[in-house]
């Protein structure tokens, strides 16, 4: 079993930091909808993996002028159609095969090797894991802006478990600060020894670079947060800010 005093040391490594930039909303207000820094001038591309039956985020990015690549092995195209959209028919994780391409791989084809900005909306139902440890250093520095729904955090008490996402959080946070925790209220939270763990949470992160004279946020939800679905509220607990 996982440490307490483990567990707590990566949510002060999350604790999300206040910035000079403030949050928008890209899609819609409730499920596929995030939350990311107003800084999106500049990044030429948004790479976004798990489609499902929802594109208003890669709609709202489209609309502001970016090249928007979405894949998903599961569903046949984009819920809506846009110009801007490049849509793979693959899943994105650690391997390279007829339904899966690293999150490299998929880059390199899309948009070449090169020093433009880009931006990542990931949710691809516990993927994410794999997908973050096995993409290269200077590939996650190319995006200034992350957001990513992580999934099964309830299982971080569970010691292998929360080895595999600690490292990846810390993986993250070297060129990345969390800047927006979300909790999903689709499957409700576990609490133990005083701390409480939603389940699924979506995170956004900004580039070190574009962070300056950072505090910590102390007002949950955002204003701008929606619930994802019609379950019991679910905010997130003071434990992790």
């Amino acid at each position: 079993m996982t440490p307490a005093s483990e567990i707590r040391g990566l949510m002060q490594k999350l604790r999300p930091l206040e910035t000079s930039i403030p949050l928008i909303r890209l899609g819609p207000n409730g499920d596929g909808g995030y939350l990311v820094p107003d800084d999106l001038a500049g990044i030429r591309a948004c790479f976004s993996p798990g489609v499902s039956d929802i594109s208003g985020f890669e709609s709202d990015c489209a609309d502001r002028g970016l090249q928007a690549f979405l894949a998903d092995r599961s569903v046949d195209g984009p819920a809506n159609a846009h110009s801007n959209f490049h849509f793979t028919k693959k899943f994105v994780g650690a391997v390279s095969n007829e339904d899966f391409m690293t999150l490299d791989e998929w880059v390199a084809v899309s948009v070449g090797q090169n020093s433009e900005d880009l931006m990542l909306q990931i949710d691809i139902e516990g993927f994410e894991y794999e997908t973050f440890l096995c993409a290269s250093p200077a590939l996650l520095e190319r995006f200034r802006i992350i957001v990513a729904e992580f999934h099964g955090l309830e299982q971080l008490w569970n010691k292998p478990y929360f080895d595999v996402v600690s490292r990846v959080f810390e993986k993250l946070l070297q060129g990345h600060g969390c800047v927006h925790i979300h909790p999903n209220n689709c499957c409700g939270s576990v609490s133990f020894v005083g701390l409480e763990i939603p389940s699924i949470m979506e995170m956004t992160f900004l580039r070190k670079d574009r962070i300056s004279g950072p505090t910590f946020q102390t007002k949950f939800p955002h204003p701008l947060d929606f619930d994802n679905t019609e379950n019991p509220k679910l905010v997130l607990p003071q434990c992790w800010y």
